[in-house]
C-alpha cells in the first residue's frame, strides 16, 4: 500500500513534504510509512480520499482496478482548496510558458573587471579579517609558553 500512496503522490507531482501538508498529516508520519517503520492507517486513507475524491479506494487499499474511479490512470492535477493555499503556491505550471536560454553568456557593457580581479574580490569579501589571539610554544620537557598579543 505504501507504493500506491507513493504513486498517488507522484501522480500529483508533489514532494513528500508538500503531499503530507496537502492531506493534512505530519510529514514524519508519511516518512515512517515510506520507510516501512509504520503501516498506513484508515485515517491516512480517508485523508487521501477527502483531498482526491476521484481516487479509487479499492485500488488504494488492495491494488484492485485503476487508480482513479473514472477508469483513467492518467495524471490528474488537484485543485488546491481555499483553506490550504500552500499547495497551489508550491505547484508550478510549465505548460504555458516556454523560455529559450542561450548557452553562451552575453557580455555586459560598461564592466571592466577581469576574471582574476573578481576572484580576488570574492576571496576578500568571503573571509573576515583574522587576528592572532595567542601563540603557544611546546618544549620537549613537557612544558610550554603562551604569548598573548597586546590589545
Amino acid at each position: 500500500m505504501k507504493d500506491r500512496i507513493r504513486k498517488v503522490m507522484e501522480s500529483q507531482h508533489m514532494t513528500q513534504q508538500v503531499f503530507a501538508e496537502f492531506i493534512q498529516i505530519a510529514p514524519a508520519t508519511l516518512s515512517s510509512i515510506f520507510t516501512g517503520r509504520t503501516r498506513p492507517t484508515l485515517a491516512i486513507v480517508e485523508a487521501i480520499k477527502n483531498k482526491i475524491p476521484k481516487i479509487s479506494t479499492d485500488w488504494l487499499l488492495f491494488g484492485i482496478g485503476n487508480m482513479y474511479e473514472d477508469g483513467s490512470d492518467e495524471d490528474v492535477s488537484v485543485k488546491a482548496q481555499s483553506d490550504s493555499g500552500t499547495v497551489s503556491e508550491r505547484m508550478l505550471d510549465f505548460d504555458d510558458h516556454q523560455q529559450v536560454i542561450s548557452s553562451k553568456p552575453s557580455p555586459v557593457s560598461g564592466v571592466q573587471f577581469s576574471y582574476d580581479d573578481v576572484i580576488n574580490k570574492v576571496k576578500n569579501f568571503d573571509k573576515p579579517q583574522r587576528k592572532i589571539t595567542e601563540i603557544r610554544i611546546f618544549y620537549d620537557d613537557q612544558t610550554w609558553e603562551t604569548f598573548v598579543p597586546k590589545k
